[in-house]
């Protein structure tokens, strides 16, 4: 109780409000808040948590001992998750920053607060991101005889890599893997995407020839290989490979996306239209009609540039 009544009275001081002012705010009368203050009675539990954002402060900081308020709720949410790393705690202090933007009442220490809590937060994705990964590799590698022919667990391999930050440390770990199997198709794709992703894309077009040439019937080669050939402007044969994926997979929409841009980087409009139609019908029979929209834009783009 006496906890709780000291820093009613100390919050509402570094806060400079009167009690008047503080009972005015909360609906209650001036005697009440004095009396709270006293420590004769007890706020409504039902009051904590206006009490605690008139007082820029959590409702547990109104237990703990010498609590002390900050210039607003939003900073007290901040230093919450920088101690948490909770992403809820995150989304909360990302919500009040926000709400102090749209009222104007932005400072830019919030905005400096408010950039260090996405920065944080960016470290902890990318911690949750490692672990999504590092499952799902681990688990799939636990009889340690084979590598697996899943592609849930190459694509985590590839991602994995990426995560990194790093290009050249990730291409040449894939490198020391490509050594150790090199009869694997699998790891040739995962090297190229390291490449690509790296913004070699010379490198990336050298050792995707070499694997098509080993590897001609798979068309994880042939997806990577129409990034790569887009990438290099080699639009011709990065159409050849897209048109390979739907040849050889059901699993073809990143290959028409790709054809679809190609063809609009190219100019030729009337393709890319018919390109867009036949992702926005493939979609709509998957039931993804929020994304259909999204592509029928851009294939109204090409439509008004065939009109002129």
């Amino acid at each position: 109780m006496n906890n709780i009544a000291n820093n009613l009275k100390r919050l509402r001081q570094q806060k400079n409000l009167t009690q008047e002012q503080t009972a005015n705010a909360l609906g209650v009368s001036m005697q009440t808040v004095s009396r709270w203050e006293c420590g004769i009675t007890c706020p409504d539990i039902m009051l904590l948590p206006e009490i605690a954002r008139l007082y820029c402060v959590t409702v547990d900081d109104l237990f703990r001992q010498d609590s002390s308020a900050y210039k607003n709720y939003a900073q007290r949410l901040a230093s919450v998750f920088e101690i948490s790393c909770n992403p809820e705690d995150y989304l909360k202090a990302d919500l009040e920053f926000n709400k102090l933007k749209k009222a104007g009442n932005y400072t830019h220490e919030d905005r400096l607060k408010h950039g260090a809590i996405h920065t944080s937060m960016m470290l902890v994705c990318k911690q949750l991101e490692n672990q999504c990964f590092d499952r799902i590799i681990s688990e799939y590698e636990q009889d340690g005889n084979t590598l697996p022919d899943n592609l849930t667990y190459w694509s985590a391999r590839y991602h994995s890599l990426v995560s990194m930050g790093q290009p050249e440390k990730a291409y040449k770990k894939q490198e020391e893997n490509l050594q150790n199997h090199s009869d694997n198709y699998m790891e040739w794709t995962v090297l190229i995407y390291s490449y690509y992703y790296a913004g070699k894309n010379e490198k990336a077009y050298e050792i995707l020839r070499k694997a098509i040439n080993r590897f001609a019937d798979k068309w994880e080669l042939y997806m990577v290989g129409g990034y790569v050939c887009k990438a290099l402007k080699k639009y011709e044969e990065a159409l050849e490979y897209s048109d390979k994926v739907c040849a050889l997979s059901n699993k073809y929409m990143d290959a028409l996306y790709n054809k679809a841009f190609c063809l609009q980087e190219m100019g030729d409009y009337e393709r890319a239209y018919t390109a867009w139609l036949e992702i926005i019908e493939k979609l709509k029979q998957e039931g993804y009609d929020v994304e259909a929209q999204r592509e029928e834009k851009r294939a109204q783009a090409c439509l008004d540039k065939i009109k002129g």
